[in-house]
């Protein structure tokens, strides 16, 4: 946690996220690829300083946007502070998770920072959160060169050995990897 807050204290986009060409494909890829038009309510983990949270906030009734670090948070209330339909809070992830049901969950470059444990807990706690029917969209960087814990690969096939979710989009480049899976409806089919 504090390498994180000293990142944000060093600068106030640490990962250059709204100014790196492979960012911003990323987060057109991902916009892109939700499908449908419009989303009653939306939530974001790990949102930074909100970024990918305002291209949201286009197509979602509601934003609640989300960051363990307060110096992004305080950034990301700044960044959207003109648009009415998006929260930011501050939340440590898994124990923070949100009360209420949402019909849409984007989750990106967060799972794999999290240990094994706190993995299953945060991806329990989000299928419980994500509405039968909903999307759960999960976008990482593809660290292909070193392979191991950073490789948004590896969150993926954790992500994708639960129960439940049915693939809906898959995109994988050199940069990155995106799915978007559907929460069954429990009966046995996709909502």
């Amino acid at each position: 946690m504090d390498y994180f807050t000293g990142l944000y204290l060093a600068k106030d986009d640490p990962w250059d996220i709204a100014t790196k060409w492979h960012d911003r494909r990323k987060f057109a890829v991902t916009m892109a690829s939700l499908p449908r038009e419009r989303y009653r309510r939306c939530y974001e983990p790990g949102a930074s300083i909100g970024t990918l949270t305002r291209m949201l906030a286009a197509r979602c009734d509601e934003v609640l946007a989300v960051d363990s670090v307060e110096e992004a948070v305080e950034l990301a209330r700044q960044n959207l502070a003109d648009l009415p339909n998006v929260r930011a809070e501050r939340a440590e992830l898994p124990a923070g998770l949100p009360d209420g049901d949402f019909d849409l969950i984007v989750i990106g470059d967060l799972l794999y920072y999290l240990s094994a444990d706190d993995l299953s807990t945060l991806l329990d706690g989000l299928v419980q959160r994500l509405e039968p029917g909903g999307d759960l969209v999960s976008v990482h960087f593809r660290d292909r060169e070193n392979g191991g814990n950073y490789d948004g690969f590896n969150a993926h096939a954790a992500l994708a050995a639960i129960p439940g979710l049915e693939a809906v989009v898959h995109h994988s480049d050199e940069w990155f990897v995106l799915d978007v899976l559907r929460r069954s409806d429990g009966s046995g089919g996709v909502a």
